[in-house]
């Protein structure tokens, strides 16, 4: 008799509660496994998604194995299964409060369990089905990142060893989505930028023209950035990015180590914890946002981090060693990413304007900030890639276009330089791939370190409007081509 309480009020509701629960989370680490991919967020699945779901459908199960609730049971189990199954694949698609999603939930949750508890087995074999489809998705995600190799990040040479000969302290700011001074001119983007320019140039910054990014996203041109080297994609056509770009960016990359090796501390600030949602093993020394004050889930950009006073604090900060800082900015941004959320082509051309003159005025009060008390200080600013201006929405990166004007727009990037000397340098930058590289040729005074540049070309992924695959969309020289990679 006890043995026969104990399985249908704790075995028969626990497994219940672990067939419902267990689907949405196979489902989004199927879909989102780049930015769950890290012990905490295994434990935060595991407690809410399953340890919470068995405690309240054991604790239920009991309060209805009285004989005065034993004629009600039969709804209860019905209605928390369809309840948690839907309503955690609520949370994984739509993470904000969605009320009328809810009381839908609910309301397909008290039908189910009143009009079709008859058929609870075949329920729960539907459920097992989901999870073995659950689990077959999942596995080939895990095959890929079990047989990930990291081969295409081994240098030719011996730069991650170099020595430099001078160290400025040095400020990387990255204003997402800065177009350069020269396709600001063009056609699709028609503003003159001659205000921002000009403070740039009084500041002593050199400018480069037609500069652009290797790769259309961030994480993806981040990824080649810090690595100094190109990972056309991995070679998946399926991902837009990089696999594990945010734990090569933030936690271990050849650009960071240059800079430890050389006795640097390390600062990485940021408006946004987008490069931080997998919540990846901090590389650097310091970092203005703390994973507790961000969400498990994914919000996109969500809540946003002040950024001037954290710097204000780096840049005087009294310290024996060197500075490295790595400064992330919002603004300009891009257009709108998807179809529905455009509003159409020269309207999200407005939008991005309105957005780079607020970056503009951002930009004047940090780089003041910084050059008041650091005049010797290396500064470059570039972006991750462009605007996007011209189009209607992002996505249509994807769709084949012989508009060489759209395909500058996707890749083009501010490059600015204040180098802290009177003597300014003579290198040549094309791509953004290759900036790192230089730089340490720069402060190292050796120039051997240039004879393994990587290609000044730009790649994307192309879905429509031609044979899925990874493209060469500009060549070295600037020219637009269209070569698959194989």
């Amino acid at each position: 008799m006890e043995r026969l309480f104990i399985k249908q009020n704790i075995a028969y509701p626990t497994l219940i509660a672990i067939l419902s629960g267990l689907y949405p989370v196979l489902f989004y680490y199927s879909n989102n496994y780049h930015i769950v991919n890290s012990w905490e967020h295994v434990r935060y699945f595991t407690l809410v998604f399953l340890t919470i779901p068995i405690v309240v459908f054991v604790f239920i199960s009991l309060l209805f194995s009285t004989k005065k609730n034993l004629k009600q049971k039969k709804y209860v189990l019905p209605f928390l299964s369809a309840f948690t199954l839907l309503y955690l694949l609520k949370i994984c698609v739509f993470i904000q409060v969605e009320r009328k999603i809810i009381v839908g939930i609910i309301i397909l949750s008290i039908a189910f369990s009143y009009f079709l508890n008859r058929y609870f087995k075949q329920w729960l074999q539907f459920l097992v089905l989901l999870n073995i489809i659950g689990f077959i998705a999942l596995s080939n995600t895990i095959y890929k990142r079990l047989n990930y190799s990291k081969e295409w990040m081994q240098q030719p040479d011996e730069i991650v060893s170099v020595l430099f000969k001078k160290k400025p302290n040095v400020y990387f700011i990255q204003p997402d989505g800065y177009a350069n001074p020269s396709q600001l001119k063009s056609d699709y983007y028609q503003f003159d930028n001659s205000d921002f320019e000009s403070f740039l140039s009084q500041q002593n910054f050199i400018f480069y023209p037609d500069f652009r990014s290797n790769y259309s996203t961030t994480l993806s041109s981040n990824g080649a950035i810090f690595t100094m080297k190109h990972h056309y994609y991995n070679l998946d056509s399926q991902s837009n990015e990089v696999q594990f770009a945010r734990k090569i960016i933030i936690s271990d990359n050849d650009v960071l180590s240059v800079f430890k090796n050389n006795g640097y501390k390390t600062y990485y600030l940021a408006e946004s914890p987008y490069l931080l949602l997998n919540r990846p093993l901090m590389g650097y020394d310091y970092c203005n946002i703390n994973y507790q004050d961000f969400k498990f889930l994914n919000e996109g950009i969500g809540k946003t981090w002040e950024i001037k006073e954290p710097l204000k604090q780096v840049v005087y900060e009294k310290t024996k060693q060197p500075k490295f800082v790595f400064l992330e900015l919002l603004k300009p941004w891009h257009i709108e990413s998807r179809k529905n959320t455009s509003t159409g082509a020269e309207t999200e051309r407005k939008k991005y304007l309105e957005r780079l003159q607020e970056s503009n005025q951002i930009l004047k009060q940090l780089i003041t900030e910084i050059l008041t008390n650091d005049s010797q200080a290396l500064i470059l600013i570039m972006a991750d890639h462009g605007g996007y201006v011209g189009m209607d929405y992002t996505d249509l990166s994807s769709t084949k276009t012989e508009d060489p004007k759209l395909i500058n727009s996707i890749f083009t990037s501010i490059l600015a330089i204040h180098w802290g000397e009177k003597t300014k340098p003579d290198y040549t930058f094309t791509s953004s791939v290759n900036i790192f590289r230089t730089l340490f040729s720069y402060l190292s005074e050796n120039n051997n370190y240039l004879k393994h540049l990587e290609e000044d070309a730009s790649y994307i992924i192309l879905k429509s409007n031609i044979k899925k695959g990874i493209y060469k969309y500009i060549d070295s020289q600037g020219n637009p081509v269209l070569e698959k990679i194989k």
